[in-house]
């Protein structure tokens, strides 16, 4: 009698992984690929420490939010309900599907800016429609899907393993195209503040000889950098992600190695695209901006070919398509939960809400793209209500991890308490920092 063959090691781990790799998806998407280049292309090597010290702050975050999953009876935001008042629950609900509803927008914007370079000298480019069918067939089949599977976990886990594999080749190739300087990068690891960006710590308003006012703040690309990395958001919604895999406490082993790899592909992703930038980018003459995914791009093309540059694409649209998708479940997810309706992919209320943020974003792409508007107000609205969510979330994590039931269980060590705390006190003065920019900026409006 034939034994069912076992499957191999390397098979059994990736069995065994999978809601940080989705974590994973959420947080690369079109805003951190920019956010990487832009890094790389005005300050070269010198910050890639950054993106090691905020993968540990994830990495940490992430940890405890997967033993919080399987440690609690109910999701983080019906926890919260329940000990601290159902109105902390419903604030961190409405200010997740605030968020991630105002980031739609620029994860359908994404998909596109991945697609623009192919379209290029062809009839296609510039036009007006094309965008606009694109959008609503991509957030229809979304939409159908959502509502069509009767269980969602495993085929977005399998489908955001088949990206994060799609990313990596497409950005690793390029890295090894560009040809970096092994020096260069090992040095870039030494935590240190390049000229430009060491003049201030805090934005500032500067007046030009001709009574203009503007926004000078050399650190921003690397602040954006760190959020783009240490996402409070993403590492919230593990702990409902493992609870959907099915583990429980008999798994905390699992989730760490999880968190660990997930978390780890999601650094190694951000290093290769901002070593790629550094290399080819810095100091060149000929690149005057980033403002794309779709600008990195083209910037590539002419040194390394359209097929290298057809694979970087390839990345860029893996990373807005699993962002895309999994930020809106993150958003429906979390204001059900916040509202007692449940926080599952496969509840009729997170489906709900889901279908509303994927509209609202499909809409706010669709209307940027049909009358040119300036996305910045948007952006300003967003990075304002993210002042007050990420600090809300992890203190909200750090909170329920010091409940006296948690402590008594010893199941979630020092070590990682540790690093999220470090993380909460990050993500409190780079809010209060972002505070103060939104205010210099509303304080300029004419």
């Amino acid at each position: 009698m034939n034994q069912a063959k076992r499957p191999n090691a390397a098979a059994r781990l990736m069995q065994s992984i999978g809601p940080a790799l989705i974590v994973a998806c959420v947080v690369l998407g079109p805003g951190s690929i920019v956010s990487n280049s832009k890094v790389g292309w005005q300050f070269g090597y010198d910050m890639l420490w950054v993106v090691l010290g905020a993968t540990a702050l994830m990495i940490g975050l992430t940890a405890l939010s997967a033993r919080l999953g399987v440690l609690l009876e109910h999701g983080l935001c019906e926890e919260l309900s329940r000990q601290a008042g159902r109105f902390w629950g419903v604030t961190a609900g409405v200010c997740m599907i605030l968020v991630c509803g105002s980031f739609q927008f620029g994860n359908n914007l994404g998909v596109l800016y991945a697609i623009e370079p192919f379209l290029d000298g062809t009839r296609l480019e510039g036009s007006p429609t094309f965008p606009v069918a694109t959008l609503i067939i991509l957030n229809g089949v979304t939409i159908l899907a959502l509502h069509g599977l009767p269980k969602l976990y495993q085929p977005v886990e399998r489908l955001m393993k088949l990206l994060v594999g799609l990313m990596l080749a497409g950005f690793a190739v390029n890295m090894v195209l560009a040809k970096p300087s092994i020096l260069a990068v090992l040095a870039g690891f030494i935590p240190s503040l390049p000229a430009q960006a060491s003049e201030t710590l805090l934005p500032r308003a500067v007046t030009s000889a001709s009574g203009a006012t503007a926004i000078t703040d050399h650190l921003w690309p690397v602040q954006a950098l760190i959020g783009t990395t240490f996402s409070v958001a993403g590492a919230f919604y593990q702990a409902y992600l493992v609870r959907q895999k099915g583990w429980t406490r008999e798994h905390v082993k699992e989730g760490l190695r999880d968190t660990v790899l997930g978390i780890g592909a999601l650094g190694l992703m951000s290093l290769l695209i901002m070593i790629t930038s550094a290399a080819v980018l810095h100091d060149n003459p000929n690149v005057a901006s980033l403002g794309s995914a779709a600008d990195v791009a083209r910037q590539l093309q002419p040194l390394f070919g359209m097929a290298a540059t057809a694979l970087f694409c390839a990345g860029i649209f893996a990373g807005a398509f699993s962002s895309f998708l999994v930020n809106a479940m993150v958003g429906g997810a979390m204001l059900s939960d916040s509202l007692g309706k449940g926080g599952t992919m496969d509840q009729p209320w997170p489906k709900a809400f889901t279908t509303v943020v994927l509209l609202a974003g499909m809409l706010m792409a669709i209307g940027v793209k049909a009358s040119g508007l300036n996305t910045g107000s948007v952006i300003i609205f967003a990075q304002a209500i993210t002042v007050l969510v990420n600090p809300l979330l992890a203190g909200s994590m750090l909170w329920l991890a010091s409940r006296p039931a948690l402590v008594a269980s010893g199941l979630i060590p020092g070590w990682i308490l540790r690093i999220s705390q470090a993380g909460f006190g990050l993500v409190l003065l780079l809010s209060l920092r972002t505070g103060y920019r939104i205010f210099l900026q509303l304080t300029q409006l004419p």
